[in-house]
């Protein structure tokens, strides 16, 4: 079953950024993730307005997602952002097959 990394991240200048996101997707792909929502246009439907950057990562499974963010190599990435940006980030199960 798939899982899901949700982020959300609040950041000043995103140019201070750039040296993280340079490493980050090499590291996501080496764990059999794919990006699926990397920043783009927010609108708040419900509840308060959302203006921090929303990225969506896509793993085969939660163990996979946990691997990713528990690994060596996004250890050291998240050194990179360290300071520049706060990030909020959730891991959760997606489901096999939707029905209504």
């Amino acid at each position: 079953m798939s899982a899901y990394i949700l982020i959300r991240i609040q950041v000043e200048d995103p140019s201070k950024l750039k040296s993280y996101q340079e490493v980050a997707p090499s590291i996501i792909e080496k764990f059999n993730g794919r990006l699926r929502v990397r920043g783009g246009e927010v609108i708040s439907l419900e509840g308060p307005n959302e203006n921090r950057r929303i990225v969506v990562i896509e793993f085969p499974s939660l163990d996979e997602a946990k691997k990713f963010y528990y690994s060596d190599e996004y250890e050291n990435a998240i050194k990179l952002r360290s300071g520049i940006a706060d990030f909020e980030m959730i891991a959760v199960d997606g489901i096999d097959e939707f029905k209504i």
